[in-house]
């Protein structure tokens, strides 16, 4: 007969995996399982060329949250990676987030008071309360920026027109009169030194994982393994889409790699023109400083979505928060079972608010 865990914990992304080692580290018998054939979820790093592979996506760390920041310090090493990413238009190259380099690439002007009356003048054009994203947007930062900067961005990463967006997307959108490219406003920032599968690692270290593990398939004989399950994933899918499929966009990733030392500069460009079907390209090595004469890129092209696809990013109208209450007023029944983490929660999170939400689990649970 199998051993008699304390927890079984469904998915080795970052909330089941600081749960797994918090419960761990008291002493509890825990066993995690994962549907796919490595740990660390979507933060996951394949590694080539001593290159480190953000296999879905550009991962860079950041908080302001320093008991995370903290937490995470003590399984790797961060560098000093700051994201700065660019944005190709037309191969017109400008800084992001919207700052003074754009304004000065933009307008050809230089100071602060010139860009604010150029933004101030545009946005006048919407009187009335955003309908949609588009006068939302505008409504922010003008018509020139929305054109050139978000508008072909947006529609390919929604798979629909500005018009047809909820204005709530972007309720705000970074606009500063500085000369900083900085893109996130958190005091910590960085990339774990070796990529972040071994930061994973090292949280899981000591813990006994079961890969390619599918707990739906096999839920009846996994649930007896354990008093409690803390399940990391996708709540419709636990409830067998009782009420119907909760809705997300998807991503579809080409990587290949390059025989040249620098690609393009930087790690992460944007393409906002609709034109181009990828919303952005990825060079890995920036993100680690790399300095190796290969390099890896990837192509990132937003998606339709369905059953069974990998979820990146729900979709967060009110249709889908109302089925989603469902889904949470039944979770909170279950007696043996924690529903945590993005797919369970049905947000989109930041990993600083992945693992901040698996340590209020673990004060709540284990303390």
């Amino acid at each position: 007969m199998e051993i008699k865990y304390d927890y079984l914990v469904v998915g080795a992304g970052p909330f089941g995996s600081v749960f797994a080692h918090e419960a761990h580290k008291r002493g509890k018998k825990v066993l995690v399982i994962d549907r796919r054939n490595h740990i660390g979820g979507n933060m996951y790093c394949e590694n080539k060329d001593d290159i480190n592979i953000h296999v879905y996506g550009a991962h860079i760390f950041h908080t302001s949250i320093k008991e995370v920041w903290d937490y995470v310090n003590q399984f790797a090493t961060f560098n000093n990676y700051v994201n700065s990413p660019v944005v190709n238009y037309k191969g017109e190259m400008y800084n992001l987030p919207f700052n003074m380099n754009t304004f000065s690439k933009m307008w050809g002007i230089s100071t602060p008071a010139e860009a604010k009356a150029i933004i101030e003048e545009q946005r006048a054009s919407i009187t009335d309360t955003p309908k949609n994203l588009e006068e939302q947007a505008i409504s922010l930062v003008g018509k020139d920026i929305y054109e050139k900067l978000i508008k072909g961005y947006t529609e390919k990463q929604w798979g629909r027109p500005c018009t047809e967006i909820p204005s709530f997307i972007i309720k705000r959108l970074p606009v500063r009169y500085t000369y900083d490219n900085n893109y996130f406003n958190d005091r910590y920032q960085g990339i774990p030194e070796g990529g972040y599968t071994k930061l994973i690692e090292n949280i899981l270290k000591g813990i006994e994982v079961r890969l390619g593990v599918d707990f739906i398939k096999e839920r009846e004989e996994f649930s007896e393994l354990a008093d409690k399950i803390v399940y990391t994933g996708p709540i419709d899918e636990y409830y067998n889409y009782e009420f119907g499929p909760l809705e997300y966009r998807g991503l579809r990733f080409e990587t290949e790699k390059l025989e040249t030392e620098n690609y393009q500069g930087v790690a992460v460009v944007n393409y906002t023109e609709a034109e181009i079907p990828y919303t952005r390209v990825i060079e890995h090595k920036h993100f680690e400083f790399g300095k190796q004469s290969v390099s890896y890129v990837t192509k990132e092209y937003p998606a339709d979505w369905k059953v069974g696809d990998e979820a990146y990013y729900p979709v967060n109208n009110d249709k889908n928060q109302a089925l989603y209450t469902k889904y949470a007023l039944k979770a909170k029944k279950e007696n043996h079972v924690i529903f945590g983490g993005r797919l369970a929660e049905y947000v989109y999170y930041d990993m600083d608010k992945v693992i901040a939400s698996a340590l209020r689990l673990v004060a709540k649970e284990l303390n």
